[in-house]
């Protein structure tokens, strides 16, 4: 048995090493066959019988991604863009980065989601021309963005799907744009059987070394609109017009180009791709690895007063397994019992650290802890186990017999 249990391993083999070697023999390195090739097979992945063709555009990583969906859909200062407390600070940056400004959300309660019904009050508040967040004293002033909500940022958290009809309901009332961010979310299904990230106005995908399929770094955007996939292509690679395979291997005016934008460094190269073709083949049968572990989780755990299970569905790509301590423990805490499980060699993290208690949007919006007192309470309370494809069965088992080890000590 091993001493030491990773929080997190890419699943990597043979198939993926000469993926690799065939792109460093083949002379040409960076964004080129293997990169529209990737960006075919994983559109083909995701395609639904019911819904027009997808367009799939390669990018160096999800937060690029997510930045190109925005400015495509013509994000900027003076627009306000609703994102949830409760993610990484990539799905707040890209918004900062256009110069609009962040409206947050809270989560559902018992739920890692954005809540619907909290976005609903949001959107007519921003409608109203009112601040985000109404006053917390009698004062009458609000606080938060004042500008024109533009588009809202679901995120599909450890790969459980958000609750799509009501999110996209409320865009449609609002006439506001929808990029979902799918960095966890591959390959998610929603109840309906649609793809999780093919539902709104585009979706960004992760392929981060953590990510359920990896290629070190890198990212998808996926969309059914034209005009924003065609802006989406040439913003990632400098605003010109052709891209850079076609130009050095083109024999006709290889040299000429044109500006159309001042675009970004943002393409997806043919060594990464390669890799993320063959991480595509094995997406199924990852999932059903990581299905079994968190089979093995849920089997082993007590579901009382001590712990609370993550919600899980038939669609859930098992990203994570966000355990939870409950309030009601009478333990030392959550920070403690993660120490506890990282000195027994078990690698462990937190998702999230609520975005609106982070020093910068804290004083940017004015905004407290209690604000979103959801995602404080997930936060307080989650940590998330290994997850991985590669974990053997007896290290799902030490992760189980540590977690129960240290719940079984004094003050638990």
């Amino acid at each position: 048995m091993e001493t030491d249990i990773p929080f997190a391993r890419p699943f990597m083999g043979r198939e993926e090493e000469e993926a690799a070697l065939r792109v460093l023999r083949s002379g040409w390195l960076t964004t080129g066959k293997e990169a529209l090739a990737f960006e075919k097979e994983f559109a083909g992945f995701l395609a639904s019988p019911r819904r027009p063709p997808l367009t799939a555009l390669a990018v160096n990583s999800a937060t690029s991604g997510l930045h190109l969906a925005l400015e495509a859909c013509g994000i900027g200062p003076g627009d306000v863009v609703l994102v949830p407390s409760y993610t990484f600070t990539a799905t707040a940056e890209v918004v900062r980065y256009l110069g609009a400004d962040i409206a947050f959300v809270d989560t559902a309660p018992g739920s890692f989601h954005i809540d619907p019904a909290a976005l609903e009050r949001t959107l007519e508040r921003l409608e109203q021309g009112l601040p985000a967040y109404p006053p917390r004293t009698g004062t009458g002033v609000g606080f938060g963005p004042l500008g024109k909500p533009r588009a809202v940022i679901p995120v599909h958290y450890g790969g459980l799907p958000c609750n799509m009809d009501a999110i996209m309901a409320a865009a449609r009332r609002y006439g506001i744009r929808v990029i979902e961010d799918a960095a966890h979310a591959f390959p998610s299904r929603l109840s309906s059987g649609e793809w999780a990230g093919t539902i709104g106005d585009a979706g960004v995908f992760s392929f981060y070394a953590t990510k359920t399929l990896s290629t070190g770094e890198g990212g998808m955007v996926v969309t059914r609109d034209g005009e924003l996939s065609r802006r989406i292509a040439v913003m990632r690679s400098h605003g010109i017009d052709r891209p850079g395979w076609n130009r050095y291997t083109d024999g006709k005016a290889s040299w000429h180009y044109e500006v159309t934008a001042p675009g970004f460094k943002y393409n997806l190269p043919d060594i990464l791709a390669a890799i993320g073709r063959v991480q595509l083949t094995r997406a199924l049968a990852l999932l059903k690895r990581r299905e079994e572990i968190a089979a093995r989780y849920d089997a082993a755990f007590p579901d009382d007063k001590r712990l609370r299970l993550p919600p899980s569905g038939p669609g859930d790509a098992r990203h994570l397994y966000p355990l939870r301590l409950r309030p009601e423990t009478s333990g030392p805490g959550r920070d403690l019992f993660i120490r506890a499980l990282q000195d027994r060699g078990i690698g462990v993290s937190v998702h999230f650290i609520p975005l609106h208690i982070m020093p910068y949007y804290k004083e940017r919006y004015d905004l407290e802890t209690e604000d979103f007192p959801e995602s404080m309470r997930n936060f307080e309370q989650v940590v998330s186990l290994p997850i991985w494809p590669g974990m053997k069965d007896a290290q799902v088992d030490r992760v189980i017999e540590t977690v129960n080890a240290v719940l079984g000590e004094p003050g638990y």
